[in-house]
Order: C-alpha cells, then sequence, then structure tokens
C-alpha cells in the first residue's frame, strides 16, 4: 500500500512537472529567441515563474500540508528548495552552453531532469506530511464506514 501511494504521488508530482516545464521551457525559448534576452536571464524568469505555478499545484495535488506548519514557513521552505534548484538549474545551462558548447534549450532539458529529483526528494523530506497524512485518511475512512452501517 505504502508503495503504491508513493507511485501515485510520483505520477501527479509528474504531471504537475510536465506542466511546469511548458512553462519553464517555453518562456525560455520566448525570452530568448524572441526578445533577445541573455538565456541566463531567460532561464531564471522562466524558473522563477514556473515555481510559482509548481508551488500552487504540488501542495494541493501532491504534497500533503504538514500539521503544524504555517502555509507561510511551507512557502518559506519551498522557496529555499526552489533557489537552490535555480542554482542546480543555472549551473547545469552555463556549464552545458559555456564549457561543453551545448544549445541551451537542449542543455535545460538535462538541467530540468537534475532539478526534478532535487524538488522530489526535498519536497517530499521537508513538506510533505507523508504517511501520517495517509493513515488519517484510512481512520477517517474507516470511521465513515463504521457511521454508514
Amino acid at each position: 500500500m505504502r508503495m503504491r501511494r508513493l507511485l501515485a504521488q510520483i505520477m501527479k508530482f509528474g504531471v504537475v512537472g510536465a506542466v511546469a516545464f511548458v512553462i519553464d521551457y517555453g518562456l525560455l525559448a520566448l525570452l530568448t529567441e524572441a526578445f533577445g534576452v541573455n538565456y541566463l536571464l531567460s532561464a531564471t524568469v522562466s524558473f522563477t515563474v514556473s515555481v510559482a505555478f509548481n508551488y500552487a499545484a504540488s501542495m494541493r495535488y501532491v504534497f500533503r500540508h504538514k500539521e503544524g506548519m504555517s502555509r507561510r514557513r511551507e512557502f518559506a521552505v519551498f522557496v529555499v528548495l526552489s533557489v537552490v534548484g535555480l542554482g542546480i538549474n543555472n549551473a547545469c545551462m552555463w556549464a552545458g552552453v559555456e564549457w561543453l558548447g551545448i544549445h541551451y534549450l537542449v542543455v535545460k532539458i538535462v538541467a530540468t531532469f537534475l532539478v526534478m529529483v532535487w524538488n522530489f526528494v526535498t519536497r517530499k523530506k521537508f513538506l510533505d506530511a507523508g504517511e501520517a497524512g495517509a493513515d488519517d485518511d484510512e481512520a477517517e475512512g474507516a470511521e465513515g464506514a463504521e457511521t454508514r452501517n
């Protein structure tokens, strides 16, 4: 049961991440190609916009709010973790483009994968109520079933 919940959570994370990726990648390409913004500045702006979406969607559909953690603190932790993710993203972008000579849009795909792993692991650890919340839902479901019988 625990593995099934984790797999479902990873799948939800993937869907939210895919939408965030479209926002991030699309805005990166738009800013760089259409407006001539430097790829690192574009990457920072697009990443930041996608983080705003990701926070709202992740905390609603993927992770359970920890009891006793205020939304303000939750958001602060999310932002700190995201800033580290931005550092990983931009370091990959710079190294891939400047050192390896790879096109920035190709590097972005690799950077996104690395940041995705960082995001899931750290959000799961620091923001997700995890099994305690799931056990509470099961207990509520059992109580509801007893009440209906």
